[in-house]
């Protein structure tokens, strides 16, 4: 089952911005051997984090305009969105611990 969400220029604001819910957002490029090492730590967030936090998974290749109006420079970047604003982020490929530490706090306050 797959728990993330293909986030796009044209759907980021419904998927993101409008969302209930804290979201991770993976900016990534298929090009990018960082991204393809974090992937799955994304994933087992994503499954272990549902219906607390939201993931969604953007091509930055594909999708320049979000990437450009956030300011995204390196890839992979793990953006934490939390009632439309940008609270957090992590660049690089990081351990889940860590990734974890920096969305726990987000998360928690979600009843």
């Amino acid at each position: 089952m797959k728990y993330t969400v293909e986030g796009t220029d044209s759907n980021f604001d419904q998927e993101v911005i409008k969302s209930d819910l804290p979201v991770l957002v993976d900016f990534w490029a298929t090009w990018c051997g960082p991204c393809r090492m974090i992937a799955p730590v994304v994933d087992e967030i994503a499954s272990q984090y549902q219906g607390k936090l939201k993931v969604v998974k953007l091509n930055t290749d594909d999708n320049q305009n979000v990437a450009v109006r956030y300011g995204i420079r390196s890839i992979p970047t793990l953006g934490i969105f939390k009632n439309g604003q940008v609270v957090d982020a992590v660049i690089g490929a990081v351990p889940k611990k860590h990734l974890e530490d920096k969305i726990k706090p987000y998360i928690a306050s979600v009843n």
